[in-house]
């Protein structure tokens, strides 16, 4: 006759756990270290960081999530929409469509473009912010605007 502490069941899978299988405690209950698993990406997680939200169980990647807009966002997830970079931890812009850039490729995407020379109004190195000149509806760099200027 088996003793009783060796005839426990699982919770995870409700199969019982044998004295001589891989097995972990977790919030007060008994899991086989393969059924112990993140409730997203069904990596094993015993002996490592996780936690709990409504009774599902998660690892830590998929726990810690980045809010942007009212999105979720997985860390590793969080990326500019051109160049691929992650921008946790980053400033970023978000355009009209929700797509989310890192500021650089932002301005150039979402630059107006110079009515003279079909350029982008970028900002100038070490600046945030462009200057350009608006002139019935059209933008100019300020070095191709050659219109008059009516200061009445």
């Amino acid at each position: 006759m088996q003793d009783l502490n060796s005839l426990r069941s699982c919770t995870g899978c409700s199969k019982t756990v044998y004295s001589e299988e891989r097995a972990c405690r977790a919030m007060g209950h008994l899991f086989h270290d393969t059924c112990f698993t993140c409730s997203v990406c069904s990596k094993k997680l015993s002996g490592k960081p996780f936690f709990t939200v409504s009774g599902r169980i998660y690892c830590e990647d998929d726990f810690l999530v980045l809010q942007a807009r009212g999105k979720s966002y997985h860390p590793s997830c969080f990326r500019c929409v051109v160049c691929r970079q992650s921008l946790e931890g980053q400033p970023f812009s978000v355009d009209a469509d929700n797509k989310v850039y890192c500021v650089s490729d932002y301005q150039r995407v979402q630059a107006p473009l110079c009515a003279a020379c079909r350029e982008p109004i970028l900002p100038t190195e070490g600046s945030t912010e462009s200057i350009r000149v608006e002139s019935f509806n059209r933008n100019y760099h300020v070095e191709c605007y050659s219109g008059e200027v009516n200061l009445i």
